[in-house]
């Protein structure tokens, strides 16, 4: 079956990508998820604007990646999100918190799709958070997370 992402999947291909997959793979989750569209005569069009989007989106050279790995390595990002008795979290980290805490904390604009989380950040801690930025270049940077204050009753 032939199908042209709309979105990044991993092991598969980014948006604008035109990949081949198994009928049951594509029928029963990318094309519900809305991680692809069918392919069509029509559908060049559609992979057109899509690949103008993703190179008005991209990084577009290895220096500039680079740049961007350096200044978020100098990058601190804190996050402060309410905790129970026990320290865990009521909720998750998601990746647009982490895109959030990065601009705070003076880094650089990020792609939240881009972020590949340690798993789900659930817990009080310092957790290594690494950014692909290029094919060439992952950014790696330290993301704390502290206990909000509670008010006294």
């Amino acid at each position: 079956m032939k199908i042209i992402l709309t979105h990044e999947v991993a092991n598969l291909g980014s948006a604008g990508d035109v990949v081949e997959v198994k009928p049951g793979y594509g029928r029963n989750y990318l094309l519900p998820q809305g991680l692809a569209i069918a392919w069509t005569k029509g559908g060049q069009k559609q992979v057109d604007a899509i690949q103008r989007a993703r190179a008005a989106r991209e990084i577009h050279d290895l220096d500039q990646a680079r740049a961007m790995a350096d200044q978020l390595k100098k990058t601190d990002a804190h996050i402060v999100a309410r905790v129970g008795d026990a320290g865990r979290l009521f909720g998750s980290i998601t990746a647009a918190d982490v895109v959030k805490a990065v601009d705070e904390a003076g880094g650089p604009k990020i792609d939240r799709r881009r972020i590949e989380m340690p798993g789900t950040i659930k817990s009080i801690g310092t957790y290594d958070v690494s950014v692909k930025l290029h094919p060439e270049v992952t950014a790696k940077f330290k993301l704390q997370v502290t206990p909000a204050k509670r008010r006294k009753k």
